[in-house]
C-alpha cells in the first residue's frame, strides 16, 4: 500500500520534472533503518512514475549503495543488490550523466563476473551504462577486462554464460565510446571461441567504433601468432569500413606482404592466403601503391604462377591489370621485365599456351599504360620485327606501338 501511495505522488509530480526536488527521496532513501528491498522499491517507484532530469538524485543514490555493501549478507541480499545497482546504471545511462563513471565503474569492478557469486547482469549493465554516458577515461578499463575474457578458456559452462554477458557489455560500451583502442578486443571476440550470438554482436559493433581501424589491423595481419583465418578477416573487416582509400590501400600492402611471407603446408591456411592475396592486389588497382615495398610481392604473385604447373590465371590476371592501373615507373619496369621474360622463352622455349596467353595480356597491359620509356619501344618494335612470332602476336605488338603513340 505505502508503495502504491507513493508511486500515485510521484505520478503527480512528474509533470514539474526539473523544478524537482529529489532532496526528500534521497533522504527517504538513505534512512539508516532503510533494507535493500525498501530502497529498491522506492528507485522503483521513482522510475515508474517518468521522472528526467535527475541524474544527480540516482548519482548520489548509488553513493550511498556502496556505503551499505557491508549490509550483505544473504543470497536474498546479493540479488536485491545486484537488482538496485542495474537499475541505477540503466537510469545513469538513460540520463547520460558522465559525473557517475566512477561509480558505475565501481559496479562493474564489484560485481565482476570473475567473483562466482555474480550472475553477470550487473556488470554488463554498468558497462553499457559507461558506454552510454560517454566514459571516455574508462576505455582502458574496460579494454582491460575484454582482453581477459578473450583469453579466458570459458570451458565450465557457468562461467562462460557469465562471461559471454560480461564481454557483451564491454562489446556496447566500446561501441559507443568511439575510441579505436576499442577495436582489437571486440576484434577478437568476432573471431574468438565465443557462441555465435556473441561473435555476430561484437562483428556488428566494429564498424561503429571507428571509421578507420587500418593500423589496428596491419598489427594483427602481421602478428606472427595471428592463423590466415585471423588475418583474412581483418582484411575483410577493412573492406566493409569507412577508411579513406590511402588508408585501404596501405592494408593491402600489408596483406599481401603478409600472404607471402607466413610458411604453411595447411591447404586450409593457403586458401586464405591466397583469397586474402588477390583480394588486396584488386584493392592495389583501385586504389594505387601506398609505397614500393608492394612491388617485389607483386611480381611474386607472377611469377610464382608463371613457373607453376597449375597457374592461377586470376591472380595472374589481377596482378597485370593492378600494374597496368597504377601506371608508376616501377610498375611499367615489372611489365617490361615480364615482357622480356616471355621474349626469351620465345625464342629459347618453352612456347606453350601459358606463354601465348601471358604474351597477350602483358603486351596489351604494356599498350595501356601510356609509357613513353624508350626501352619499352625498343622491345615492341623488335617483337614486331621477329619472324619467330606469328602474324597475330606481330600485330599485338604494333597495336601496343600505337597505343603508346609510337606507330600511326
Amino acid at each position: 500500500m505505502k508503495r502504491i501511495l507513493l508511486t500515485i505522488i510521484l505520478l503527480f509530480a512528474a509533470t514539474a520534472v526539473f523544478s524537482q526536488n529529489m532532496q526528500s527521496y534521497l533522504d527517504e532513501y538513505t534512512r539508516l533503518e532503510g533494507t535493500f528491498a525498501q530502497r529498491l522499491d522506492l528507485l522503483e517507484s521513482i522510475r515508474g512514475a517518468g521522472m528526467t532530469g535527475i541524474g544527480e538524485f540516482y548519482h548520489n543514490a548509488l553513493k550511498y549503495f556502496f556505503t551499505r555493501i557491508t549490509d550483505i549478507r544473504t543470497r536474498s541480499d546479493q540479488e536485491i543488490a545486484e537488482r538496485t545497482v542495474i537499475l541505477l546504471c540503466q537510469e545513469l545511462g538513460t540520463e547520460k550523466y558522465t559525473a557517475a563513471a566512477a561509480e558505475i565503474w565501481q559496479v562493474a569492478d564489484f560485481f565482476d563476473v570473475a567473483r562466482g557469486a555474480n550472475d553477470g547482469n550487473a556488470m554488463q549493465t554498468a558497462l553499457i551504462a559507461l558506454g552510454d554516458v560517454d566514459a571516455k577515461d574508462f576505455v582502458p578499463h574496460i579494454v582491460q577486462r575484454l582482453n581477459n575474457f578473450n583469453t579466458d578458456p570459458k570451458i565450465n559452462p557457468e562461467n562462460r554464460r557469465r562471461i559471454q554477458m560480461a564481454a557483451i557489455g564491454c562489446i556496447r560500451a566500446l561501441e559507443n565510446l568511439h575510441d579505436i583502442r576499442g577495436y582489437r578486443p571486440v576484434f577478437f571476440v568476432s573471431v574468438g571461441t565465443y557462441d555465435p550470438p556473441v561473435r555476430e554482436i561484437a562483428s556488428a559493433a566494429l564498424p561503429n567504433i571507428v571509421d578507420d581501424p587500418g593500423e589496428v589491423l596491419i598489427e594483427v595481419i602481421q602478428d606472427t601468432s595471428s592463423t590466415p583465418r585471423i588475418k583474412q578477416t581483418a582484411w575483410n573487416e577493412m573492406l566493409r569500413t569507412r577508411a579513406p582509400e590511402a588508408s585501404k590501400a596501405k592494408v593491402a600492402a600489408a596483406a599481401i606482404a603478409a600472404s607471402w611471407n607466413y610458411s604453411t603446408n595447411n591447404q586450409s591456411y593457403l586458401k586464405n592466403l591466397k583469397d586474402m592475396r588477390k583480394s588486396a592486389i584488386d584493392i592495389i588497382r583501385r586504389y594505387g601503391v601506398p609505397d614500393n615495398s608492394v612491388y617485389p610481392y607483386l611480381e611474386r604473385s607472377y611469377s610464382s604462377n608463371l613457373n607453376n604447373n597449375a597457374p592461377d590465371y586470376d591472380e595472374i590476371m589481377l596482378t597485370l591489370n593492378a600494374l597496368t592501373a597504377v601506371k608508376t615507373d616501377e610498375a611499367v619496369a615489372l611489365l617490361q621485365k615480364f615482357m622480356l621474360e616471355i621474349n626469351e622463352r620465345r625464342r629459347t622455349g618453352p612456347w606453350g599456351n601459358r606463354e601465348r596467353q601471358l604474351f597477350e595480356w602483358v603486351i596489351s597491359c604494356i599498350g595501356a599504360t601510356g609509357t613513353r620509356s624508350v626501352e619499352i619501344i625498343v622491345l615492341l618494335n623488335t617483337i614486331e620485327r621477329t619472324t619467330s612470332y606469328t602474324p597475330h602476336e606481330r600485330s599485338m605488338a604494333t597495336n601496343a606501338l600505337r597505343a603508346l603513340g609510337a606507330r600511326q
